[in-house]
């Protein structure tokens, strides 16, 4: 019996009557946009908020519940990950509606480019930096995903986030506590929905803004490879790009993972990197970096998951490979 197997088993019947989608030996490689890393014991997908509330009063505490959105901004290690993901479906989390001239309801699970399609149908103007964002708006409110000068904490009003324990909370913009790429709302809250808030604009401008971002993103990031977006966040008073390209990481490969010839904040799976080769890299940029420039790069790409023995990537510590 697999580890999976093994967990539901031990679960008996206290996952009955939920309405979602369970599947043990969940291989992470295929939700992930980097098409690559190990198998998570069980991936389970709730159908709504009440059936994920159900879900998180029946799993007792001890077993690990790591919640993921999209797959963008995600890097899976090999030996995979213990207990259950969680990761909401479009069709339980995904809708998107104004629900008012200058306000839009999103669920977790709609992607940022959706999100600034509805606000274009509704004339809502302050969304256009979510056309160029390649993520979901849960992890955009986790991060306070940005772009193009713009920031999710411009935006949001507030946020429906369940607990542990499916206790349902809800979060004001203060309460979000944002700063660059962080929010201080305890990693163990989940997102469901949010209420965002633009201004009225003519279509005609929101979609220039539209088409501008577009243009950018085409122009200068390596937007149809197996990539997870910017791998590290900006250092204060420089941009990652400039301090990775001074070390001379520009195009560095280890194994299938390359940082991009294209854009050097960009790490790309060229077709045959594992989670070891794709984690590897990035820890040998971040030492390059910190010889070079004596700045140590903070990841932006969540790292989740357990290494696979013998394969573990350790922090360089400033020394070069």
């Amino acid at each position: 019996m697999s580890r999976g197997e093994q967990l539901l088993a031990s679960l008996g019947d206290r996952l009955s009557g939920l309405r979602g989608r369970i599947s043990p030996n969940a291989e992470m490689e295929k939700i992930t946009w980097f098409r690559a890393g190990g198998v998570a014991d069980a991936l389970f997908q709730p159908a709504d908020e009440e059936d994920l509330a159900a879900f998180l009063k029946a799993v007792p505490a001890d077993i690990p519940v790591t919640v993921v959105g999209i797959g963008s901004n995600l890097l899976v290690r090999e030996g995979g990950i213990r207990g259950f993901v969680v990761r909401l479906s479009a069709k339980g989390f995904g809708e998107a509606e104004a629900v008012s001239e200058t306000q839009i309801r999103a669920g977790a699970a709609t992607p940022d480019k959706r999100l600034a399609a509805v606000a274009l149908e509704a004339g809502i103007g302050g969304f256009h930096f979510y056309h160029g964002i390649p993520g979901g708006v849960g992890g955009a409110l986790r991060m306070n995903a940005g772009a193009n000068g713009v920031e999710t904490r411009e935006r949001v009003v507030e946020v429906r986030a369940l607990d542990r324990q499916g206790n349902l909370h809800t979060f004001s913009n203060e309460q979000m506590g944002y700063s660059y790429r962080h929010s201080t709302v305890p990693a163990g809250m989940i997102f469901t929905s949010a209420v965002f808030e633009g201004y009225r604009e003519e279509p005609e401008a929101i979609r220039a803004a539209m088409n501008a971002v577009q243009e950018h993103r085409e122009t200068v990031q390596p937007i149809r490879e197996k990539t997870g977006g910017s791998t590290f966040k900006n250092p204060p008073g420089t941009s990652a790009w400039k301090e990775i390209d001074k070390a001379g990481c520009r195009g560095l490969m280890i194994g299938g993972a390359q940082m991009s010839p294209m854009h050097c904040n960009f790490m790309i799976n060229t077709g045959t990197a594992t989670g070891y080769d794709l984690e590897y890299l990035g820890e040998a940029v971040r030492a390059r970096v910190l010889e070079n420039a004596g700045i140590r790069l903070e990841w932006e790409i969540k790292r989740i998951g357990e290494f696979k023995p013998g394969r573990e990537v350790q922090e360089f510590l400033g020394q070069l490979l």
